[in-house]
């Protein structure tokens, strides 16, 4: 038997969890190569599997300053949606060159993934820091 996060009313609501934690954030404002492919940056990834859109709001959280958001985003049904953090403006652009944390809410279950591009120094550096799933 496989486990799964599923319940008895997924068919409707899809995979995931409704608020996901990150505390690793940080964009680079420096890139080299060409834009925007090698833009150094932070992308959200969210997946929505369920049958309804979900509304997705972040919080940004920063070691010397006061929480900003929500930022709202809208995930289609059954669709995977990538925010780039560089892009977020309202209520303030998010701040670069600064370590930041990401509460991620939303009324419909979605999975949450950070992904991470530096290239700052020429070289490419990837990764994707998998958040903390909350109750």
């Amino acid at each position: 038997m496989a486990l799964s996060w599923k319940n008895e009313n997924d068919a409707a609501s899809g995979w995931g969890g409704r608020r996901w934690v990150f505390s690793a954030g940080f964009t680079p404002s420096r890139s080299t190569g060409f834009e925007p492919d090698f833009t150094s940056r932070n992308t959200l990834c969210l997946l929505n599997t369920g049958n309804e859109p979900a509304c997705v709001e972040l919080t940004v959280y920063y070691e010397d300053a006061e929480p900003v958001g929500p930022y709202e985003i809208l995930v289609d049904s059954q669709r995977v949606k990538h925010q780039r953090i560089n892009d977020l403006i309202d209520p303030e652009a998010v701040r670069l060159d600064r370590p930041y944390g990401l509460m991620v809410e939303s009324d419909k279950p979605v999975v949450a993934q950070l992904y991470y591009l530096d290239s700052r120094n020429g070289n490419l550096a990837v990764s994707h820091l998998n958040p903390l799933p909350l109750p």
